[in-house]
């Protein structure tokens, strides 16, 4: 059976892999604080040696946007510094490595989806660390694919669409904004897609295009404001909260950390390269919202 390393512990994406990998006849190993901590090197090293892996996904990351302006040091060692260090084993034992990335390397200004080409121009110390770790891991050498994604969401942890749900319940009137584009991705679909990736080279072997930065977002675009509608217009098939949503701008919001206003990804490359489409945002969130409020069995 296949081994994969994944880090992130109680992360959306890391427990996304646990719950999908066993129909793929995977064995997932998913560590996190404190037995894998990037604040101590020395953990880094002793879970890669604790056994023989066949991949590597790095699902850990320091996620706190506007926390990460204060505490940049943090944000580096557990965004760049530790996974170079993960990196660089997986280089030497010769395995594939996988990181997880995000849209907030770039500063929005594009006004059309973003390649991966395009040059990375981040606008806080998240985004920026980010990007140092893209640049560290890559440099690590191995076979090293690093994907892109954002605004990700799943029906446990902490995210958006949960927070829309759990607000709408106490708040008959909510403040959105509206004026952020980007492309929804349900942690499911890029465990998904992580998944198949792994078949791919499982099957085939490691070639070099597979090496290198991929974009991998859900299908389709919208809003903070129109992912909150749409979330209450699922919800109401179950009988979930109706506040009102009124759209706001960025200013009328303000935040430590300046976030990008339209981080829209082209995920052509990804399809190109692996096979690889992950579903349309609205659908994903259908069934996010079914596991959250459908009635349990």
């Amino acid at each position: 059976m296949t081994t994969i390393l994944v880090t992130g512990g109680s992360g959306q994406v890391a427990q996304a892999l646990v719950r999908l990998a066993p129909a793929h006849d995977i064995d997932v190993v998913c560590v996190g604080r404190p037995d894998f901590d990037f604040d101590k090197p020395e953990t880094i090293d002793a879970v890669f040696a604790s056994r023989s892996w066949d991949y590597v996904v790095n699902a850990a990351a320091y996620t706190a946007v506007d926390a990460a302006e204060g505490d940049e040091a943090a944000a580096a060692r557990a965004n760049a510094s530790g996974p170079a260090t993960l990196a660089k084993l997986a280089a030497e034992a010769g395995i594939p490595f996988i990181h997880i990335s995000t849209d907030y390397v770039f500063d929005g200004g594009k006004g059309a989806p973003y390649l991966e080409t395009d040059p990375t121009n981040p606008t806080g110390v998240y985004g920026r660390t980010k990007r140092d770790g893209e640049t560290d891991v890559m440099a690590a050498g191995g076979q090293s694919i690093i994907l892109r994604t954002a605004w990700v969401y799943s029906d446990t942890g902490k995210n958006f669409v949960r927070t829309m749900l759990n607000a709408g319940v106490k708040l008959p009137k909510l403040r959105v904004v509206g004026d952020q584009k980007g492309s929804p991705t349900a942690a499911g679909d890029l465990a998904t897609a992580i998944l198949d990736i792994i078949a791919l080279i499982a099957r085939d072997g490691w070639k070099p295009q597979y090496s290198g930065i991929f974009h991998a977002t859900g299908s389709g675009e919208t809003t903070w404001h129109g992912l909150a509608v749409a979330t209450f217009a699922e919800g109401q098939r179950h009988g979930g909260p109706s506040p009102e949503v009124e759209a706001i701008t960025t200013a009328d919001w303000p935040t430590p950390a300046q976030r990008p206003a339209d981080s829209r990804l082209d995920n052509s490359k990804l399809a190109d390269t692996f096979g690889v489409t992950l579903p349309p945002w609205r659908d994903s969130l259908a069934r996010t919202v079914d596991s959250l409020l459908a009635p349990k069995a």
